[in-house]
């Protein structure tokens, strides 16, 4: 049957236009886990859900790789984010071991995410295949996404498509929300942790005739009070509290004209570190406010709409024209002991594409496109330093463009052979006109292999500040070019092979190996290491910057309903150092691996998940390499972290329409010492944030011990 070109998709992976029937959709792999209805304009497959079709889903693995896409696209189902309390994005990767999660820093709550063995920041973020989380919303973002919003997450690994821009390095991750058209005017989710956390969520699908329907989505969360259970005078999580709103849109006219628009809304206040920490009040300097509380106190804001619209231009819809515009607008207000940072950021994204399926084999894309980012900063960094400098300040506007056109031919031999090859050439204000090609590649020699190779070129600014937001929660003065927006270059290659096994209760055994290496040629590095209680910031310039990664993935079916995951990660990143030459990345996992088992009974009535994974040792900051324990033992003898292991399990029971869950979270309550560097006054021994060798940044392992949760869903469907 002939595939529908989507028409905004172009918003996509290239890799998953092959399958995806949908326009800009290239990670939108729905095709692997629901039947879908023609969608005529093709922005994305839009599925006929019914009671049947949950039930399908449920069965459907958690984590998988799809085997559809040119691209090597990891999928985190719907069964997958219901595997965890997953409350926010930055919790539903804990069975990946493609994608690692951790702190910025022990006292903002602030999560980041690792991919290919590099920070998040060179990951592209995708809503429906447009590009989110991009500067100031950046450190919290994965926060700010409700897992139970959620249909589907997409974890494209390397160099994809061109025509949302080259900013992802390492790959896109793509998130699917929950739909318009989906036949559930209600669902409810409430769930409560063991140490405070309150999550509820809501959404509504509401079809308003047969051209109009609707989704809103609606979210809160907050903590009851904080702990401290390491004693160490700071508080494990941040005191907060988010509201989160969000309504979709979608038109279909009877001319094929699709249009699909939203907004949301955010509002979010955290307040961490030591109880009782006022930022109106708070002294660094005077001897007799020496003992204030020192904490952090963030509020966040934010608001922003979009639109797409596809127009047909054939019948079949062969051809068609796609217009894709983003708006948004983030405020961060923020305070760290003494000293502030405010900040807010207007963002415009937009692309006209046009698309053409020439026939079966032969199909390409153009378009134009381009970002716009607006910051207006107030810095006024105010720390004690071992020289008693004077503060750090700066109040400023930076306007950071860039604009380019773009084409990806795509050509298709049948089953075997696909071949995705796109050309980006943008102009970057102050850095020039900039070109970068993109090839993907795939081919199945038979049925039950598959080979996968891409690479690219892939660029970004930088925001020295804003990507490493961990630095101001030290005592430590920053040097360099930390306002900087350098045009961070990096060329990413790499292969996959898959092979599907000819056992198990599935058809979806297989065993698949990774290799993908980025190579930069400039980058923003952030020293820890250079100068003592100093933060040097400063390019790379040619030097040496790169990181291999390795992975291997095994996934069966050995008897009906019982699933098992294995996956395995191993990560070597090097960089060069001022005074160091080329070392080894500091705080950069060497490894990773992950098994989940999950098992249903018959109806799925009981769903048993058990996740267990090991994570590897990291190599310190020279700094941190004389710490000691209590016992006065070193606890970095050689330079590196512990290997420690963390355990998951949860047990739901579903009911019609009720699901019934508890579990647990870090079962091994495996903690992090010594999590809060340099706090104790030297002379008095009394904890003190007071002093530049404080340092709340250096976060390599959990915070939080043992977590205990328990939740309610509730899915009203709709009769017929």
């Amino acid at each position: 049957m002939k595939r529908i070109l989507v028409t905004i998709a172009a918003v996509h992976l290239a890799a998953s236009a092959m399958i995806a029937r949908e326009a800009g959709a290239a990670m939108t792999v729905q095709a692997d886990v629901m039947p879908e209805v023609k969608d005529t304009a093709g922005i994305y497959g839009e599925r006929k859900d019914s009671l049947d079709a949950a039930v399908f889903v449920g069965r459907q693995d958690g984590n998988y790789l799809s085997k559809r896409t040119p691209i090597r696209t990891e999928v985190i189902s719907s069964a997958g984010l219901h595997k965890m309390a997953c409350c926010t994005l930055a919790e539903s990767f804990e069975n990946s071991a493609s994608v690692t999660v951790g702190y910025s820093d022990a006292v903002t709550g602030a999560r980041q995410i690792r991919l290919l063995g590099l920070s998040g920041v060179y990951t592209q973020m995708l809503d429906e295949n447009r590009p989110v989380m991009r500067g100031l919303s950046a450190p919290f973002g994965l926060s700010y996404v409700p897992g139970q919003w959620l249909e589907s997450i997409q974890i494209a690994k390397g160099a994809a498509s061109v025509i949302n821009g080259v900013e992802s390095v390492t790959g896109q991750i793509n998130m699917e929300y929950r739909k318009p058209t989906d036949e559930k005017p209600l669902f409810l989710n409430a769930s409560v942790m063991s140490d405070t956390k309150l999550d509820f969520n809501i959404a509504s699908s509401l079809q308003l005739g047969q051209k109009w329907s609707t989704v809103i989505l609606g979210h809160v969360s907050g903590n009851v009070r904080s702990f401290d259970h390491n004693h160490d005078g700071f508080m494990d999580d941040p005191m907060m509290l988010q509201f989160n709103l969000a309504n979709r849109w979608l038109y279909l006219a009877d001319n094929g004209v699709q249009v699909r628009f939203g907004v949301k809304a955010l509002h979010d206040t955290r307040k961490g570190g030591q109880e009782g920490y006022d930022h109106d009040t708070y002294q660094e300097w005077e001897d007799g406010y020496a003992d204030d509380p020192w904490g952090s106190d963030i509020v966040n804001k934010s608001i922003g709409g979009y639109l797409k619209v596809g127009i047909p231009l054939s019948e079949d819809n062969s051809q068609n024209i796609a217009i894709v515009a983003d708006y948004s607008y983030t405020d961060m207000d923020s305070w760290f002991g003494q000293s502030t940072w405010l900040g807010s950021q207007h963002s415009v994204f937009g692309n006209l594409m046009y698309q053409n399926e020439i026939n079966e084999s032969h199909r390409f894309t153009v378009g134009i496109g381009g970002t716009f980012d607006r910051y207006d900063e107030y810095i006024n960094r105010y720390v004690r330093s071992e020289t008693m400098a004077p503060a750090y300040v700066n109040d400023r506007i930076t306007g950071l463009a860039t604009a380019g056109v773009f084409g990806e031919y795509t050509f298709t031999a049948g089953e075997k052979f696909t071949s995705i090859v796109g050309l980006r050439g943008d102009w970057y204000k102050g850095d020039g006109f900039k070109f970068s090609p993109r090839v993907t590649l795939k081919y199945s020699p038979v049925d039950k292999i598959a080979i996968r190779l891409n690479g690219g070129r892939g660029l970004r600014y930088a925001n020295p500040l804003i990507d490493n937001i961990g630095v101001f929660s030290t005592g430590k003065l920053f040097s360099g070019n930390f306002e900087e927006h350098t045009l961070e270059d990096a060329w990413t290659f790499g292969g996959n092979l898959t092979y599907y096994l000819p056992f198990g209760a599935s058809s979806n055994t297989y065993i698949s190996f990774d290799y993908f290496r980025t190579a930069f040629s400039q980058q923003m590095i952030v020293d820890y290491e250079h100068l003592n209680n100093t933060i040097s910031f400063y390019n790379l310039d040619g030097r040496r910057s790169y990181t291999d990664n390795f992975q291997v993935d095994f996934n069966v079916e050995p008897v009906e309903r019982f699933t098992v995951t294995a996956t395995f990660r191993y990560t070597d990143a090097r960089v060069t150092l001022e005074g160091q030459g080329l070392v080894e990345k500091p705080m950069t996992s060497r490894y990773k691996g992950v098994l989940n088992m999950q098992y249903a009974t018959n109806l799925n009535k009981w769903i048993f998940d058990f996740t267990a994974s090991v994570n590897g040792p990291c190599r310190v900051y020279d700094f941190m390499r004389d710490l000691k324990d209590a016992d006065g033992n070193l606890l970095y003898a050689n330079g590196y972290t512990p290997v420690y292991p963390l355990l998951y399990l949860q047990v739901t029971r579903r009911f019609k329409g009720v699901d019934v869950y508890i579990g647990g979270e870090n079962l091994t309550n495996f903690r992090q010492k010594n999590v809060i560097l340099g706090s104790r006054d030297s002379s008095t021994g009394l904890v003190s944030a007071h002093q530049p060798s404080f340092d709340a940044s250096a976060v390599w392992g959990p915070i939080m011990g043992a977590r205990f949760y328990a939740g309610v869903r509730f899915t009203l469907w709709k009769t017929r």
